[in-house]
């Protein structure tokens, strides 16, 4: 999680628009209002997507990995 801190966190504006490419249903708003905090993406996520908790982490977690 430190790690999601230091590198999403800290360049939301870099990252934001391959979340949205990622997730095409999270509007300019939304990503404003989630600005890094990968709780509120996770969140975001199971509500537009209809996912469960698990699910949407995985998600995140797998496409975190590929954007090393």
């Amino acid at each position: 999680m430190a790690d999601w801190t230091n590198r999403v966190e800290g360049n939301w504006n870099q990252f934001s628009g391959k979340v949205k490419e990622q997730w095409g249903k999270l509007t300019d708003d939304d990503l404003t209002q989630i600005n890094g905090n990968r709780q509120q993406l996770e969140g975001r996520i199971q509500e537009l997507y209809g996912t469960d908790h698990d699910t949407a982490k995985r998600q995140v977690d797998e496409w975190y990995q590929n954007q090393a």
